[in-house]
């Protein structure tokens, strides 16, 4: 067979993702917080848009582009019908969904109910600041450090490798860096740097500096004048403390039962993060994107936080201006492409804003039992559940829910939480429905809190108890849910317990 050029013709379907339509399924995955920061690189970059407020739809203007019906297209349906690289503009009303909302208070909870002695060299604390407060905290560790590092250092050498050891320091306070690799990077002998170590371990807060936890106590053991021989043996065991061995470290303390008391409760007192009393620039505070709230007809409320979203309008008077003052033919085509642009962002921003209402507004017609009970009413639920109900894809409903988040009477919760896995009722229907294994979660905790400390309950007797409350779990299962909420074994418990009782 001959060969040689020909012209064929075929048809075939395919999927074009143009910027467009990129941009608007990156809008929808986005935060608000992300929303924020794109909006104002936007503004910088188009000069036909502007951040304000109107209340009525935007006609067009006079010779303005406007041969594009006005419909509205989630994300799926225009990947579906291939409609995502049409230029023309898209006027809509950017005040559809307008409303005058509380932020509210964002209410997450920390439990912090473990004991950091019972688990030795775990760095368990109980701070007395909230993450909050570290967030807002104008003054960093290093900040601190360095103001008070000027009045005990002796000499200038000494001065530069103190501020050294300071920028090493992690947000704890600890130095995680081998003396001998300081002292070769900055070329001194390594006394010195122990030297100039101690300096900075003399600073407030007490402990910070260290090397190692135990290292840690005993500084703020020497500034409380409690390191005697006694303290010593017991901070140089907190091995033998985690395993709750106390009758062998009284035994080395050589202490009764009154005196080992006394000391426990001394140690207790100190901070085994001393540098998370300062403020951290990476710890932040979570700001909602949807907002729950109950109504006098005991339905909700559920409307978007727009105080961090401002509104985009389309400067049209500027447009005629520069439309009118030059004649030239590409900064006409300049103007067209601009205002195509801003008016594609406006819809993509307008149609996010109505998913994510849509697709919360789902979740919590589902859930309704947790707004009103609690975590014990959370029912299995997943992607797919909801996407079908409100006619969209599985993925469109997975992006709405990444990194969003729900403020509500009970706290602020992401939205993927109330997407959960089911465990099947003793008994039950099959029809699907059971509890969630946040459920679970919840009812293994409010067990094991409520056990009683001579008696503590094993993973068979869990299995037993929740058995007889209608779960059908096996014993591996609990072990797993209570290994999630960071519960220890009956046996680490049972130490704890009798660590806490002395």
């Amino acid at each position: 067979m001959a060969l040689g050029p020909r012209l064929d013709l075929r048809q075939s379907q395919s999927l074009v993702m143009t910027p467009q339509l990129q941009q608007a399924i990156k809008l929808l995955a986005a935060s608000n917080l992300e929303i924020e920061a794109f909006i104002g690189e936007a503004l910088e970059a188009n000069p036909l848009l502007e951040a304000g407020e109107v209340a009525r739809e935007a006609t067009p203007t006079e010779g303005e582009p406007d041969d594009v019906p006005r419909e509205e297209f989630t994300a799926d349906q225009l990947i579906a019908q291939g409609q995502g690289e049409a230029e023309a503009p898209l006027d809509i009303d950017s005040d559809a969904i307008d409303r005058d909302v509380d932020t509210g208070d964002a209410g997450t909870g920390f439990d912090e109910s473990g004991d950091w002695a019972a688990s030795g060299a775990s760095y368990s604390l109980d701070d007395d600041l909230s993450p909050l407060d570290r967030a807002t905290s104008e003054l960093s560790l290093a900040d601190h450090l360095e103001a008070q590092i000027g009045a005990v250092t002796q000499s200038a050498a000494e001065l530069f490798i103190a501020r050294h050891l300071i920028g090493l320091l992690d947000e704890a306070g600890y130095l995680a860096f081998d003396l001998r690799d300081i002292a070769a990077d900055l070329g001194v002998d390594r006394q010195d740097v122990k030297a100039a170590l101690k300096r900075v371990q003399s600073l407030d807060p007490s402990g910070v500096g260290a090397r190692t936890l135990s290292e840690c106590l005993e500084i703020q053991a020497r500034e409380a004048d409690r390191y005697d021989p006694c303290m010593q043996k017991l901070i140089a065991n907190l091995d033998l403390l985690a395993r709750g061995d106390i009758a062998r470290l009284k035994r080395m303390c050589q202490v009764d039962d009154e005196d080992f008391a006394d000391m426990l409760s001394e140690l207790r007192g100190y901070d085994p993060k001393p540098g998370l009393a300062l403020g951290s620039s990476t710890v932040g505070s979570v700001v909602p994107d949807v907002l729950v709230k109950s109504n006098a007809a005991g339905s909700w409320d559920i409307s978007l936080n727009e105080a961090t979203l401002p509104r985009l309008i389309v400067n049209r008077t500027y447009y005629v201006e520069l439309r009118d003052g030059s004649p030239d033919k590409d900064a006409h085509n300049w103007l067209r492409e601009k205002l195509s642009d801003a008016n594609w962002l406006i819809k993509a921003l307008d149609q996010r804003q109505k998913t994510i209402l849509k697709t919360a507004s789902e979740i919590v017609k589902r859930q309704d039992g947790f707004f009103r009970k609690g975590v014990s009413e959370l029912k299995p639920l997943t992607l797919r559940e909801v996407a079908d109900s409100i006619d969209m894809h599985e993925s469109t409903v997975s992006r709405v829910t990444s990194n969003k988040y729900l403020d509500c009477e009970r706290g602020c919760f992401e939205l993927k939480y109330f997407f959960t896995s089911g465990v099947a009722r003793i008994g039950g229907s099959g029809d699907g429905e059971g509890a969630s294994s946040e459920a679970i979660k919840s009812r293994i905790k409010a067990l094991i809190d409520g056990e009683d400390p001579k008696k503590v309950l094993s993973d068979a007797k869990l299995v037993e108890l929740l058995n007889e409350e209608g779960f059908d779990l096996a014993r591996r299962t609990v072990a797993k849910y209570r290994e999630a909420i960071s519960i220890g074994s009956s046996a680490q418990r049972r130490r704890q317990k009798k660590l806490a009782a002395l």
